[in-house]
């Protein structure tokens, strides 16, 4: 928040490590618990704020496959942890993106078959598994923009 107060509050900050655009920000579960302290709901509300200011923007094919394994790990924790649960909607969609992937993969008709084209065979096997997994960090993050967001 710091570093978004010192600079420009028209455009995102920049991360001060990798110096990528900031365009989302995920309170911690331990500040979330704080919310009734009035530092910390100062806080939340802050990050509310730039949510709903720069979160829900265009971004660009590589900021998604930078972004994948962050939303991929804090998926999978939510979905292993009992105490959090994701909406109907979004399990739903999530089955639908990813058995027909998995099938896909396991099937022996493709599109380009492995063994006629060999590794380039592979590879489009590999395409289809990594668009299914951006379409679901894309449909997490609005999850998380929706939640962090103040909407």
């Amino acid at each position: 928040m710091r570093v978004w107060h010192h600079g420009s509050a028209l455009q995102p900050c920049k991360c001060p490590i990798c110096r990528r655009f900031i365009t989302l920000l995920i309170p911690t579960t331990t500040m979330q618990s704080q919310r009734h302290e009035l530092e910390a709901s100062q806080v939340l509300e802050n990050i509310e704020k730039y949510n709903r200011s720069f979160g829900g923007g265009s971004h660009s094919l590589l900021q998604r496959l930078r972004d994948l394994p962050f939303f991929t790990r804090r998926l999978l924790r939510e979905l292993m942890d009992p105490q959090r649960s994701l909406p109907l909607v979004f399990r739903a969609r999530m089955i639908l993106a990813i058995i027909p992937a998995i099938l896909y993969v396991l099937s022996p008709i493709d599109i380009i078959p492995e063994g006629v084209f060999g590794l380039v065979g592979f590879l489009d096997d590999l395409l289809i598994l990594l668009i299914a997994f951006l379409h679901l960090a894309a449909i997490y993050r609005s999850i998380l923009l929706y939640r962090h967001g103040g909407h």
